[in-house]
């Protein structure tokens, strides 16, 4: 069985938790608070990832693999949630590389600030805010475009795309996004939530 070295509240372990529970997959969760420092310890940082990041997909053999989309399309390779086509995987990895390139480092970003950082915000960070929001609805508004044209990011069903952009957007109003101006991105969490298998992000009975 293999293991997921997490931090619950964490968009980006959630994504491959959802992957896993998706594709009906027995692994067990690790939990490590990043707030005081879990991952930075030698251990981890020897054993299980140098950048001491969160998450990692730890194999039965003991190999590790960091980084949330290398962890989608490992475990999405040969299912439904990652296409064989040339072109609908590139357009799959097109998506994946916009959520960590512009959507995380604006919504996943402010939501930590506001959500998760336990010491007060720098004034760097609080000057930084309100371009924050404007980022994110930057991009909320390149994914509502995107779902124009069907129910899913790519294809007739849910891809590791859908569930990479998943993690962040549905917890933006945490981050103070008001998500009523994106009907499309609205109706595409509702039919997420549909999908055997889901559970919220910070649900533990995930075996």
């Amino acid at each position: 069985m293999v293991t997921l070295h997490d931090f619950l509240p964490s968009g980006n372990g959630y994504k491959c938790r959802l992957l896993l529970r998706f594709l009906g997959a027995p692994f067990t969760l690790k939990e490590y608070d990043i707030l005081k420092g879990e991952t930075r310890t030698p251990e981890f940082l020897d054993r299980l990832n140098a950048n001491g990041r969160i998450p990692v997909l730890e194999l039965e053999d003991g190999r590790c693999l960091s980084e949330s989309g290398a962890i989608l399309n490992y475990l999405g390779a040969g299912t439904p949630f990652l296409p064989d086509d040339d072109w609908t995987r590139a357009k799959v990895l097109q998506w994946m590389f916009f959520e960590q390139y512009t959507l995380e480092p604006s919504v996943a970003v402010r939501r930590f600030w506001l959500t998760e950082q336990t010491e007060p915000l720098s004034e760097i960070q609080q000057a930084q805010l309100p371009a924050k929001l404007d980022q994110g609805h930057a991009a909320l508004g390149v994914l509502e475009r995107g779902l124009a044209a069907g129910p899913w990011l790519v294809g007739d069903g849910p891809t590791i795309a859908d569930i990479a952009l998943y993690g962040y957007t549905h917890v933006a109003p945490e981050g103070g996004y008001d998500l009523d101006a994106y009907p499309n991105v609205t109706g595409w969490i509702g039919r997420f939530r549909e999908i055997p298998g889901y559970v919220p992000i910070t649900r533990r009975d995930f075996a």
